[in-house]
């Protein structure tokens, strides 16, 4: 199979277009592989050209050794060829920790930045330690004044040439962005056929925030995922009728809504499946069949819910939209 060009969008304002199809390096149990570089670099052989990490995935080590291996074996020219993300965890979600927490990221990737920096979850927690879930007792309510003016100066110092958020809802980007200086350039978000958030994007579209999608497939296998994807009938009938996988289908439907989509597959064949979206597309009928399908949120974050927390519901995390 040839080396497969994924197209990129432009994102707000700035630089560097990102690419509409990412590889996503969390797994679960977190740190449970010990060869996520050489996945990395069969990634990169097939046109992967943008990686989704996080300082809690324990990716960034191996990101970095795969892409300083890349160079080096000719794979890419320059490192200036990938789009590297990465997110602030909960632990350092405090306006005097964010910048040297990007710093740390950094020193993981073996990169001098990163093309986009997020914070992870609209929650802080107390306590240093990256972890997952945090303890009940340790978590915070975010300060978004002054986390974000410390996400505004990372992009300022040239340490990361984007920023955004992940999991913020509509009514949460509305607080953010009454106070930005700089706008979220991106809101990463679970989305999926089966939760398709038609509010949200719009919002999002208006506000020229650019969407990505985390388990398009429904993370099936994982602490957060169900089968619900996998198993849905109507994307059975509509992968048979296409001649195509029911994962095609779903990254299809997402690329079509104009969204980047992230991908997770450490199996080779499964890889270059996941590539192959880009030549086809999907009818009015297959569109519409899509879209009728009931929506429910796949993840609701319950381990950021507490009675001693910032959120004592699905509810007040998500304000209703699930």
């Amino acid at each position: 199979m040839a080396k497969i060009t994924v197209p990129e969008t432009q994102l707000n304002k700035n630089g560097k277009a990102i690419p509409l199809l990412g590889f996503g390096t969390a797994e679960y149990p977190i740190g449970y592989s010990d060869n996520l570089k050489e996945h990395f670099l069969d990634a990169i052989r097939l046109g992967y050209r943008h990686f989704d990490s996080a300082a809690l995935y324990l990716s960034e080590q191996p990101l970095g050794e795969a892409v300083a291996e890349a160079l080096k074996l000719g794979l890419i020219n320059s490192r200036e060829e990938l789009y590297i993300t990465t997110k602030l965890w909960c632990n350092d979600a405090h306006g005097d920790c964010v910048v040297l927490a990007l710093q740390r990221s950094l020193k993981n990737l073996r990169l001098d930045y990163v093309d986009l920096y997020l914070v992870h979850w609209p929650v802080s927690a107390k306590g240093g330690v990256c972890e997952f879930p945090v303890k009940e007792e340790n978590l915070l309510p975010l300060d978004y004044e002054s986390v974000w003016k410390a996400m505004e100066e990372c992009q300022k110092l040239g340490l990361a040439n984007s920023i955004g958020v992940s999991n913020f809802s509509c009514k949460k980007l509305e607080k953010l962005l009454s106070i930005a200086e700089i706008p979220p350039a991106v809101n990463q978000v679970e989305m999926n056929p089966l939760w398709q958030q038609q509010k949200l994007r719009e919002f999002c579209k208006e506000k020229g925030i650019h969407v990505t999608a985390y388990s398009p497939l429904g993370a099936k296998g994982t602490l957060w995922g169900t089968n619900r994807v996998m198993e849905c009938e109507a994307l059975q009938e509509n992968a048979k009728a296409k001649g195509k996988t029911l994962a095609q289908v779903c990254l299809r439907w997402a690329h079509e809504q104009g969204m980047s989509v992230l991908v997770k597959s450490f199996n080779v064949e499964r890889m270059k499946e996941n590539l192959d979206i880009f030549d086809w597309s999907l009818s009015l009928k297959e569109l519409n069949k899509i879209r009728q399908i009931p929506q429910k949120k796949g993840y609701p974050g319950l381990e950021f819910v507490s009675l001693v927390g910032p959120y004592k519901s699905a509810e007040e995390l998500w304000d209703e939209e699930i």
